[in-house]
């Protein structure tokens, strides 16, 4: 299952599991990302709390956690190389790993349609 949020970020459920990162949009609209600071493992975050933060040559932004939940994994290729995020931010550039809370709160959020029409 794929849904989006408002803000810009994208997550993969499977089992329970969101893999999350941020939109081919969002990427763009931040333009070259030169740092991305990612949440560890076991760290457990409420719905739109502060997950991470990515720096671009333009801002730097906040990349909020869309669902309760804790952290099972992160991705340390996009620490070490923040430009992926730009080229294939919807998927090797994932942020984290999220085991949901409730994993039925996910279907508040937007699908891709809805998603789409919110960034035309």
């Amino acid at each position: 299952m794929l849904k989006f949020t408002a803000e810009h970020e994208w997550l993969k459920i499977e089992d329970g599991v969101a893999t999350v990162g941020i939109t081919t949009h969002a990427a763009g609209q931040l333009g070259d990302l030169v740092f991305v600071e990612l949440p560890e493992e076991g760290a457990t975050f409420d719905k739109d709390a502060v997950a991470a933060t990515v720096e671009s040559v333009k801002a730097a932004s906040d990349v909020y956690c869309p669902l309760a939940g804790e952290i099972t994994a992160f991705n340390q290729a996009i620490v070490d190389d923040p430009s992926l995020v730009n080229s294939d931010a919807e998927g090797a550039a994932w942020f984290f790993k999220l085991k949901l809370a409730n994993p039925a709160d996910a279907d508040a959020l937007l699908d891709e349609a809805a998603y789409k029409e919110l960034i035309a």
